[in-house]
């Protein structure tokens, strides 16, 4: 633990004189918490959230999905408050790896990166695979030829300036909150007094008969709960490219976290409310119910609508998911060719190889089966969250508790409260994913042990921008 609470390496521009022996680059910072929350709010995706994910939970929990939402909201505010503070006072592209493994060392720092690497590489393809079920009314497409088609889209796209992607994940965001206002108000405009309880949830059977939805099964999916609401902790991504971070993370994390609650929130209650049975409701046929409440050019306007919200969502995850890389092969975690390639940055300053070396491995998952998937994800999040709740519990330390940086509110009772939770929903969690998810950690270890750690002189050494050490 002698790596725990050292300052991270300062990381300069380089300039042109420097040549071959320039410090790692930095990426410019261009956009305020307008643009910084457009860009956390179109990865939330709350439309494609809504229309691909929540379908899962209506099929396990049925009517105790807003429940389920509405409890994994709460324990994100919790969360929201650790990377608000953490991401205030490292502000990194490496986000939860870079915070986590300043305050709690390169080991556990490591561990959280290679959780957040699982969520990289399967989630936009996860949402992606959505998006021929949604281009059906106009475009009949396989399902993964269309997944794959949106990834490489998007990774085009990510590859651009990221002002530029801002402007364009923000009309698409747009797209996505009328989708999501047009359910609401057509839910509870044909709510039944026959509804089921949000409270007391049921869920329809094999045979169609209902059956109460037990505190396990609700516990057992607020894995895939946290995972709905998981895209707030991309301003903590973006930090080196966010103005004035030290004021605008924080902004855009809790901003981010109220917005996509409530956007995603109240659409399922009017969906549980305005279901006209038990059966439907828990077919998490979302379109279809659409289609009834209105006519088909509704249905199909609300389809057309969630498409772009996946593709909006696949943009803004490459975008995302590409800084991660980029910090890493700064922060030295590979061989130095890969490390030279995540680091290069093109001519509208994105990290170009990363770009691609994120979105064309998603578009390549997006021809393997899904559901194992999207259960893995949940057990990453969680765990990464967890590791982000020990690290805040140590970020007012030695020279960090003094450092210029938002504190949240009830420390450290909220990262106590939060890592018992976390512990006990992880020991809910399904089986099979847990061992996957362990099975890439323990292999992660591995490699950590016998390549990084024997050269920690030199590699997986966290760096932050040299305008932020000074801040």
């Amino acid at each position: 633990m002698t790596d725990t609470l050292r300052p991270p390496r300062a990381v300069a521009p380089a300039t042109a004189a420097e040549g071959a022996n320039a410090s790692p680059q930095t990426l410019k910072r261009s956009i305020g918490v307008v643009g910084g929350t457009l860009l956390t709010l179109s990865c939330v995706t709350p439309a494609s959230t809504l229309f691909v994910i929540v379908p899962e939970l209506f099929s396990s929990i049925g009517s105790a999905t807003a429940l389920a939402i509405a409890i994994g909201s709460v324990l994100c505010i919790a969360v929201a408050f650790c990377y608000s503070e953490l991401g205030t006072l490292i502000p990194s592209a490496g986000g939860e790896y870079a915070m986590v493994g300043t305050l709690a060392g390169r080991l556990a720092g490591w561990l959280v990166f290679v959780l957040s690497l699982i969520v990289v590489l399967i989630v936009p393809s996860v949402i992606a695979l959505g998006t021929a079920d949604y281009l059906a009314p106009v475009l009949h497409v396989d399902k993964a030829i269309a997944g794959a088609a949106v990834m490489l889209a998007a990774t085009l796209a990510g590859l651009l300036d990221l002002r530029a992607n801002a402007w364009i994940t923000g009309i698409f965001l747009v797209l996505e909150v009328v989708a999501a206002g047009v359910v609401s108000v057509l839910g509870f405009a044909h709510a039944n007094s026959g509804a089921p309880s949000m409270l007391h949830g049921v869920v329809a059977g094999e045979d169609g008969a209902a059956t109460t939805v037990s505190i396990g099964a609700i516990v057992g999916a607020l894995g895939i709960a946290l995972f709905i609401t998981q895209g707030f902790s991309t301003a903590v991504y973006l930090s080196e490219e966010l103005e004035n971070p030290r004021r605008n993370v924080s902004r855009t994390v809790l901003w981010t976290l109220a917005i996509s609650a409530a956007v995603i929130l109240v659409p399922v209650a009017a969906i549980t409310m305005g279901a006209p049975d038990l059966a439907t409701l828990s077919s998490g046929d979302i379109s279809g119910l659409v289609t009834a409440w209105s006519n088909s050019a509704v249905g199909t306007f609300i389809s057309l609508c969630v498409a772009l919200a996946i593709i909006n969502a696949g943009i803004v995850m490459v975008i995302q998911n590409s800084r991660v890389l980029f910090a890493s092969a700064r922060d030295k975690a590979w061989p130095e060719p890969v490390n030279k390639a995540f680091s290069t940055l093109g001519r509208f300053g994105s990290p170009w190889v990363a770009t691609l070396a994120v979105g064309l491995p998603g578009a390549a998952l997006c021809f393997v089966e899904g559901d194992l998937l999207s259960e893995i994800t949940g057990v990453a999040v969680t765990g990464m969250y967890l590791l982000v709740a020990v690290a805040a519990l140590l970020s007012r330390r030695n020279h960090h508790k003094h450092a210029a940086a938002w504190r949240m509110p009830l420390w450290p009772a909220v990262p106590v409260l939060l890592i018992v939770v976390l512990v006990y929903i992880i020991t809910q969690l399904d089986t099979v994913p847990l061992l996957w998810t362990g099975g890439i950690t323990a292999a992660a270890t591995l490699y950590w042990l016998f390549y990084l750690r024997p050269r920690q002189a030199t590699h997986w050494v966290i760096t932050l921008p040299e305008d932020q050490q000074q801040a």
